[in-house]
């Protein structure tokens, strides 16, 4: 064990020559909506078991940080992380896959050594200090770019982990945002016989038949009638909604077969969602099931842990063709035209990427 650490000391020592720590930190804060500021901050001393992290790539969330962007989050809503700062009723700070390389780490950590690449539930900002076991260091040879799909392939599996696919299941999937597809892939994994998708935009419609979906559909399509003629009229066993269009959820219930369940896994925000329950949902038993990964399933407790999802995820980032997902690479410094496009292109973009020199 001496021998151990004294080889580690030779490291960090060696890692701190070539790499100083600068006084502060530049973050993109949100003031309003669409409104953009970055910020400069003091960076935190290192704490003994803490480390210093250089962001590499970090990803946007179309979903979720869309809303924030337009201010369509309820504003008493508590921030969840504590790398987050502000508050939902601006300013903001917000993000949550950041992908850097460690420069420092402090005396007491034992399990990281300068160089390490990792992830970090992170806002995007170029360097930030946090405690070493917040951060999880990926594969070897991954690049730093896909190493950002790893909070949304957790969620992926919390998904589908709630969603309870069985063998030789037809799956309903609305939304092919970057979630959906990968929701997509892990469903691929669980045994189900046929997917169909539902999405409004054509290029994710063909990546979707790309990956081998049984049918991709428009929301302009007669949905209903679509999965009975795929099912011999029952309707899909199971339907996951993630399109975060409150329209797609009444669509969802209308097409689950009798005693089917359908996933909530959109965050709609302050969106207003309209359903009629007095027909097939009402007679049909549909049962409807929030998902979000803040928890795992009390049914599954005993068994999986968030320790064990994370690795799951992990793993599937070597196994995903991943690369195919990124639409676009855009610097740091361009963050505010990066939100404005998914906004108002969203047929041109899927995951976008910022990139730090």
């Amino acid at each position: 064990m001496p021998r151990r650490s004294a080889t580690r000391s030779s490291v960090v020592a060696a890692h701190e020559r070539l790499f100083t720590l600068p006084a502060e930190a530049r973050a993109l804060w949100w003031v309003g909506p669409r409104q953009a500021e970055y910020r400069t901050e003091p960076l935190p001393r290192l704490g003994p078991h803490d480390v210093a992290v250089r962001a590499l790539a970090s990803g946007i969330s179309a979903g979720t940080e869309l809303l924030v962007y337009r201010g369509q989050v309820p504003p008493e809503l508590a921030l969840d992380l504590p790398t987050l700062a502000g508050s939902f009723r601006y300013p903001i700070k917000y993000g949550y896959a950041s992908v850097g390389r460690v420069l420092a780490v402090g005396a007491a950590v034992r399990d990281l050594v300068p160089g390490t690449i990792v992830f970090a539930l992170h806002p995007h900002q170029d360097y930030y200090v946090v405690p070493a076991h917040s951060v999880t260091p990926l594969p070897p040879g991954l690049p730093p770019e896909e190493g950002v799909f790893l909070a949304n392939l957790e969620t992926a599996v919390n998904v589908v982990l709630d969603a309870t696919p069985r063998l030789g299941e037809t799956v309903l999937l609305s939304g092919l945002g970057v979630v959906g597809l990968l929701i997509l892939q892990v469903l691929q994994r669980s045994g189900v016989e046929q997917i169909i998708t539902v999405d409004p935009l054509p290029p994710r419609r063909a990546l979707a038949r790309r990956l081998g979906v049984t049918l991709a559909l428009a929301p302009e399509d007669d949905l209903t009638a679509e999965v009975r003629a795929l099912t011999a009229g029952r309707g899909a066993d199971l339907a996951i909604e993630v399109s975060g269009a409150p329209s797609a959820l009444g669509a969802a219930i209308e097409a689950v077969a009798d005693e089917g369940t359908v996933v909530v896994a959109s965050w709609y925000g302050t969106k207003p969602v309209t359903l009629s329950l007095g027909g097939h949902f009402h007679r049909g038993r549909v049962r409807l099931v929030s998902s979000q990964v803040g928890r795992i399933a009390p049914a599954l407790a005993p068994r999986w842990t968030v320790e064990r999802r994370r690795a799951v995820a992990q793993g599937l980032l070597r196994s995903l063709p991943l690369a195919e997902l990124i639409s676009h690479r855009i610097p740091f410094a361009e963050a505010p035209t990066a939100f404005a496009m998914l906004e108002l292109r969203p047929e041109s973009a899927l995951q976008v990427v910022l990139t730090y020199d």
